[in-house]
């Protein structure tokens, strides 16, 4: 199941935060993904062009914390991602955010043969 949240900015735009499963060799892992947008209906729908049909924000469980807020405000394309603890708790350094440019670049070059595959089967 996939958690998520949001956070309204003082500005009117909100920033959608979203843990998606991932498919992993052992079956478990999940992706968190930073939207920022005018509001959570074109937050999802960014998503959903990218090729994330089923995604939903049920309630307000796990909103973006303020230093999430912060990395996607500062990224030009307002959409970014990394890989999410399974438990919810850092060990050691944690991943920096990637754009998703990077994922889908992934995607391909996977597809092609050329380069690891893909982290997230979209």
């Amino acid at each position: 199941m996939a958690a998520g949240g949001f956070c309204k900015l003082p500005t009117g735009s909100v920033v959608v935060a979203l843990n998606l499963p991932s498919p992993t060799a052992d079956g478990t892992g999940c992706i968190r993904f930073l939207v920022h947008a005018q509001n959570r209906a074109r937050a999802l729908t960014r998503l959903r062009n990218l090729g994330m049909r089923a995604v939903y924000l049920r309630g307000n469980a796990a909103p973006p914390t303020p230093d999430e807020i912060t990395a996607v405000l500062h990224h030009p394309d307002g959409l970014i991602w990394r890989t999410a603890p399974d438990n919810g708790v850092v060990v050691g350094p944690q991943e920096l955010w990637h754009p998703v440019r990077a994922l889908l670049r992934q995607r391909i070059e996977g597809a092609r043969g050329t380069a690891r595959p893909a982290t997230l089967d979209l």
